[in-house]
């Protein structure tokens, strides 16, 4: 993700039909698939719900990109894990 160009946004409908404002945080391909890290954007910072959702990235038929859960605990685990190696390096490294 390029930071030039400012900060991405993404806006998603959950099953109920409510929209949610995310911002990407980082994407990663891991074990052939492909999961994006995301922060609520219309989310306070002190609500005990807000964190980093982590959703997997596919393809439908149409060729257009949508999101799915992890419903794996374990898989959700380890994808997360490997974000916060990335996220926590790519902070380490704007600090030296």
């Amino acid at each position: 993700m390029s930071e030039d160009f400012g900060r991405d946004f993404i806006t998603i409908e959950d099953e109920e039909g409510q929209e949610f404002e995310l911002e990407v945080l980082d994407s990663m391909d891991y074990k052939g698939e492909t999961y994006k890290a995301f922060l609520p954007a219309d989310m306070d910072e002190d609500d005990p719900d807000y964190g980093i959702i982590i959703l997997r990235s596919v393809f439908d038929e149409n060729g257009d990109e949508v999101f799915d859960t992890i419903d794996d605990d374990d898989q959700l685990q380890d994808v997360y894990e490997n974000f916060m190696k990335i996220l926590y390096d790519d902070d380490e490294e704007e600090e030296n």
